[in-house]
């Protein structure tokens, strides 16, 4: 008899706990304050916000491109043809982060004597 007591208080404790362990995910998430969320960006913060992936995923695939060549798995002639479109895409990432407010670097000048 004693047992049965024992393992009815058991469960009970048992689902007690989980209740109570629960409850954060069992509440109504309209009833959430809205300092509980984060505020939306703007059209410009997730412009920025795409912008920076986008360069992100550029300068991965210039790494992930310079690995491979390095290693053998990407010919010299194919990562030459892959390296320029991968550069651009790179550069106007970076161009469209800075507001294009700088212009293009220069190519270097030879020295060229008369």
């Amino acid at each position: 008899m004693i047992e049965a007591i024992a393992l009815a208080l058991g469960a009970l404790l048992a689902v007690a706990c989980v209740v109570f362990a629960a409850r954060p995910f069992l509440r109504d998430p309209d009833a959430v304050s809205t300092s509980d969320r984060l505020p939306q960006a703007d059209r410009a913060a997730r412009e920025r916000i795409r912008l920076e992936d986008e360069r992100d995923r550029a300068l991965a695939a210039l790494k992930e491109l310079e690995f491979d060549h390095r290693t053998g798995k990407v010919s010299d002639a194919d990562y030459r043809a892959a390296l320029g479109p991968l550069r651009n895409r790179a550069a106007e990432a970076l161009r469209a982060l800075d507001g294009g407010s700088r212009p293009p670097a220069e190519a270097p000048r030879a020295d060229v004597r008369a």
